[in-house]
């Protein structure tokens, strides 16, 4: 094995190399990241006997669940490279294999609705950033009765038995001693490495009403907090209105669109569509990270979607076929739009203009897709749309998709009989 013990850094950066000349450029990131380590874990009497060798990359386990089942494409690609470097050496063979990095977490059996404390720090450093004033229009050891038995807990001054008169001390009596961010380091509130709701409570009483009476002031600091907690699984929401304000409670979010997501999969299993779960899987990963990325996948999906069911009826159609051609005739096909609603039924009017617009929908997306998705440049101004807007394209292709996929099954049941 010496061959490849002394100089396996060697054929990995040249490996990586040969990935990098021919454009693949995430197999190449992987093999960089990757904490390699090679096993044998076979041999084969052929040829006088062969081993067989694993080369095992393990990257970050976040990273690997994003692969997805795009990692099969990535270990096949690093696999030829290595082999073509190697067999110069020997006639062993190698496969690769990327695998999640076992590492110890001692945080681990925390409660998977905790927000982390990059997500808590980048809120709080917002703040900062914005300059502030966390009590808003309330003194800050009114603000913070508000959501704290200051009386119970103990000062830092000996002078005073309570928090309070801690805080009143050094904020109201002498403002100067502390400075206006005291609180997010203060362990006694502890909001790093607190608990999440008690965090989520911090965040609601900072745009509340009583404390934040400007609304467009409150609306603002809203969408800053949940461009941070929207990725980690939590939103603010409004749930009523004081004085015709908006008052704000944290909710759990669905990942990545929830319904429409498991909606999405139903269909993929439905068409037996491969290509499709490679499609939903971005989908997942990019609703709330990703706007730009999200609207365009959702437009590849109602395509694929097309392309599958007119596959199956065996439908030809031009490779450069636009998505509003497409599902053009994919609605000719399935009858989408069906003639067989007598004109006297109660409705029918409405029904044929609401399939009408579902086809609709399709065009509309495609052109949103050329607007904001990940289809075309953008010059350095360019400004994309945000989480919801994602939200609603992608609701819109599941909806054309999920309607699309029912009615072809309905109409041919015959064909899906060995389908799920």
């Amino acid at each position: 094995m010496s061959y490849i013990d002394e100089q396996f850094e060697t054929y990995l950066s040249t490996a990586a190399e040969l990935l990098a000349a021919e454009g693949m450029s995430e197999a190449v990131d992987v093999l960089r990241r990757a904490v390699p380590k090679v096993d044998q874990t076979g041999y084969d009497n052929w040829n006088g006997g062969t081993d067989i060798w694993t080369i095992f990359l393990r990257i970050e386990p976040a990273r690997y669940a994003q692969l997805g089942t795009n990692r099969e494409a990535l270990e096949e690609q690093v696999s030829q490279r290595i082999e073509s470097i190697v067999r110069q050496y020997t006639d062993d063979w190698f496969s690769v294999k990327i695998v999640p990095e076992a590492r110890p977490r001692p945080d681990w059996r925390q409660q998977s609705d905790d927000i982390s404390r990059l997500a808590k720090q980048n809120i709080l450093d917002g703040l900062k950033i914005e300059n502030v004033k966390w009590s808003g229009c309330l003194e800050e050891v009114e603000f913070l009765q508000r959501l704290y038995d200051l009386k119970s807990m103990a000062s830092y001054d000996s002078r005073f038995p309570d928090a309070a008169g801690d805080i009143w001390q050094h904020r109201v009596n002498n403002p100067e001693d502390w400075d206006d961010d005291w609180i997010y380091n203060d362990e006694r509130f502890n909001l790093l490495k607190g608990p999440t709701d008690q965090f989520l409570r911090f965040l609601c009483e900072i745009v509340h009403p009583v404390v934040r009476p400007d609304r467009n002031e409150a609306l603002k600091l809203v969408q800053q907090f949940n461009d941070q907690l929207r990725p980690v699984g939590w939103q603010l929401v409004e749930v009523e209105k004081i004085a015709g304000r908006p008052r704000f409670v944290a909710q759990r979010v669905e990942n990545a669109g929830g319904r429409s997501i498991s909606r999405a999969r139903n269909v993929a299993d439905a068409l037996d569509a491969g290509w499709m779960q490679k499609e939903i899987e971005r989908l997942e990963n990019a609703v709330d990270r990703d706007p730009a990325l999200a609207i365009g996948t959702a437009k590849d999906l109602v395509e694929t979607c097309c392309k599958s069911i007119l596959a199956k009826r065996g439908v030809k159609i031009s490779r450069s076929a636009s998505l509003p051609e497409l599902t053009k005739a994919l609605s000719k096909e399935l009858k989408l739009v069906p003639e067989g609603i007598p004109d006297e039924a109660k409705g029918a009017e409405k029904v044929r203009l609401i399939l009408q617009n579902l086809s609709a929908l399709t065009k509309y997306l495609a052109e949103l897709r050329g607007l904001y998705g990940t289809g075309h440049g953008r010059d350095g101004k360019h400004r994309g749309l945000e989480p919801r807007h994602a939200r609603l394209a992608v609701g819109a292709a599941v909806t054309f998709i999920d309607f699309a996929t029912e009615t072809y099954r309905e109409r041919y049941p015959e064909k899906n009989s060995g389908q799920k």
